[in-house]
């Protein structure tokens, strides 16, 4: 006898073991549900099993039923069914029910639809929430041991279920549990007396260093551009020369201007000579020494445009300019600017501020240089002057154009690097300074 027993054992741990499995493997709660209501015959015998899931609202919903593929939600099998399944209690174990303690309103239906005793299994998850309900129904009582396998099977399927209908809990749930209660309100109380906290208005600006007092190297003459003497940002010396216009064509009209003096001297000498026999002559001879001065003129105007070809340094200091091939043979007009030469000595920061940045700027306002070289290590320097209109900056952006002068100990930058410059102006306090854009935007969009 024992041996008999102890093989029913084995059987029905096998079986549950099985079923568990089943249960963990199943991809859908509609699988799961189907398992639940076809393979649990493994522990126990039973003609008929339903599932139901259940919503947050405590509502029942039939999804599965044995025999069937699917479960229509109007008929009305499902609809006495789930009447009659949601007046059943939430219990943590399975529950008899047999058709002697049924309602008066629900006996029709049992005697139509289910056999004379029912086993209620409610299903919970590991939270604790009821997630699910299991009916069996049988022709015969329900055992003890039937109970405790099913109790046990119910076990896992709440475990598997609620894995199933577990959803990623959203950020913002889970960002606003963090502003519940007594911390919310100190939140928001500091928060409120943060937005007071008096602060500097600052903004950012592309910059580049630039020589305050650069001298500009301009065109003396028309003329095509030859040659340069020197490499850009390179030292020179007073006297050097920096630049070279074509003189092909002044060399030309030097020759001509030449000739043209060389014929009127020999005109006027041939006129003086004429003079001594002839009184008519002596009319001439103005004329002719009139026309060797004009001669000389042109020529001394040739000479002196050649010699302004060659273009070259008033003081000492550092050539700025770009790239010499754009230059050359480029034509410039008088007074057009080619070069500049600057005092490395003399550096300073040139800030175009666009104008949606804008800020009541004064002389004095400091500011911070960070430079694409080295970030790490910004320069600082204080505003010497801003202009009263805006312009287009090389980016092509309407800004104004602030100078600064770079504060003692503040390091040697060379001159055009370029980076990234803070200006700092008034104090406000910090709510003004987060809503100041905003606020300037609806002002724009409505005037108010």
């Amino acid at each position: 006898m024992s041996v008999d027993l102890d093989t029913a054992g084995l059987q029905a741990l096998s079986a549950l073991l099985h079923l568990e499995q089943s249960a963990m493997m199943a991809a859908t709660p509609a699988a799961l549900g189907f398992t639940i209501v076809n393979e649990a015959l493994a522990l126990a015998p039973y003609r008929q099993a339903a599932f139901f899931t259940c919503a947050p609202n405590s509502r029942l919903k039939l999804t599965t039923a044995s025999g069937l593929v699917s479960v229509a939600e109007d008929s009305p099998y499902a609809v006495w069914l789930t009447r009659f399944a949601q007046t059943l209690p939430n219990l943590r174990t399975c529950a008899r029910v047999d058709f002697a303690d049924a309602s008066p309103e629900f006996v029709d239906g049992w005697e139509e639809w289910l056999p004379e005793h029912l086993l209620s299994g409610s299903i919970f998850d590991a939270e604790g929430l009821a997630v699910g309900l299991a009916l069996y129904a049988r022709e015969t009582p329900w055992l003890d041991g039937d109970m405790a396998l099913l109790d046990r099977a119910h076990l896992s399927y709440g475990y598997c279920l609620g894995s199933l209908q577990r959803k990623p809990r959203p950020f913002g749930a889970t960002f606003g549990s963090l502003f519940q209660g007594k911390f919310a309100k100190w939140m928001v109380l500091a928060a409120a007396l943060a937005m007071f906290i008096p602060v500097r208005l600052s903004a950012l600006a592309p910059a580049e260093v630039i020589a305050l007092n650069a001298m500009a190297i301009a065109s003396p003459q028309d003329g095509v551009v030859s040659a340069f003497h020197v490499q850009p940002n390179s030292p020179v010396k007073a006297g050097d020369s920096l630049f070279s216009l074509d003189d092909s064509a002044l060399a030309s009209r030097r020759e001509v201007a030449r000739r043209g003096v060389s014929i009127a001297r020999a005109d006027s000498l041939v006129a003086q000579q004429r003079a001594f026999d002839d009184l008519k002559s002596k009319g001439e001879l103005a004329s002719a020494l009139g026309r060797v001065r004009e001669k000389e003129a042109e020529l001394s105007l040739v000479e002196g445009s050649l010699s302004r070809v060659v273009v070259k340094a008033e003081r000492d200091g550092i050539a700025v300019f770009g790239d010499p091939n754009d230059w050359l043979g480029r034509p410039v007009q008088t007074g057009e600017r080619v070069m500049q030469l600057a005092d490395p000595h003399d550096a300073g920061v040139l800030v175009w501020l666009p104008v949606a940045d804008a800020l009541n700027l004064e002389a004095g306002a400091p500011i911070r240089l960070f430079l694409h070289t080295t970030p790490l290590n910004p320069l600082s320097a204080t505003l010497l002057q801003t202009s009263y209109q805006a312009v287009l900056s090389p980016e092509g952006v309407s800004a104004y154009r602030l100078r600064g002068q770079f504060d003692e100990g503040a390091g040697k930058a060379r001159i055009g690097l370029r980076g990234t410059a803070r200006v700092s102006g008034d104090w406000a306090i910090l709510g003004y300074y987060l809503f100041r854009r905003p606020i300037a935007s609806i002002r724009e969009w409505t005037g108010l």
